[in-house]
């Protein structure tokens, strides 16, 4: 049953219109930044959040998970030495790639709201944020991205780790979307108003590696 045929972008508040029905779950299309997402009515609550995330097998010592996050890491130790203050931001049950940098030196503080839920980390600057998995969670993303981009030092790096969604792709046999905790695809289109509207200064895309940069340094 559809709730409505038009309803507010979650990402960029503009006018968005129904897009699919998937197991009877809706997802709507704006026409402005081009995300699909999912009808906040049928956002999984907190409890069944968390009790989906306890399921997810992110052994640290995982090689094919350790392999998964590393063009991440590889990033980070590219653009970052292991003086540099570093955050992962929905660090999950089990961080990889803090736990992979931590390894080669790096210091990184975690935060997650169900799982290192240390709001005292908020209150500092990093050099670098990673989001390995966790942007296409966000039940408020404009949120999310603006605290990011506030916590980071001029010069500062936000990587993230996604599948961005393509008019190429069939949505409904996509297998990205059937995690009911993905609540938002961005498209290339979304990532460069992200880009424009929290004053990064560039944004470097490859595959599911999104580098968005900030200025000032």
């Amino acid at each position: 049953m559809i709730i409505d045929k038009k309803t507010c972008c979650i990402l960029c508040s503009e006018e968005s219109s129904f897009f699919a029905l998937y197991r009877n779950t809706e997802y709507y299309a704006c026409k402005n930044c081009r995300a699909v997402f999912m009808a906040p009515a049928f956002h999984p609550s907190p409890r069944d959040e968390r009790a989906r995330y306890e399921t997810h097998n992110n052994d640290i010592n995982d090689p094919g998970y350790r392999q998964f996050v590393r063009p991440l890491v590889n990033l980070v130790t590219a653009c970052h030495g292991p003086k540099r203050a570093g955050l992962d931001f929905g660090a999950g049950t089990g961080p990889v790639a803090a736990t992979i940098l931590g390894e080669k030196g790096y210091e990184i503080e975690l935060y997650d709201p169900f799982f290192f839920n240390n709001r005292a980390v908020l209150d500092k600057k990093y050099d670098y944020i990673i989001c390995s998995e966790v942007i296409e969670h966000f039940h408020q993303p404009a949120k999310e991205f603006g605290l990011m981009r506030s916590l980071l030092n001029p010069g500062g790096s936000l990587i993230c780790m996604t599948w961005l969604y393509s008019d190429d792709i069939n949505f409904l046999s996509w297998r990205y979307k059937d995690d009911e905790t993905h609540v938002i695809f961005y498209h290339l289109e979304s990532i460069r108003w992200i880009k424009e509207s929290f004053r990064f200064s560039s944004v470097d895309i490859n595959e599911r590696i999104i580098h968005l940069k900030a200025g000032g340094a």
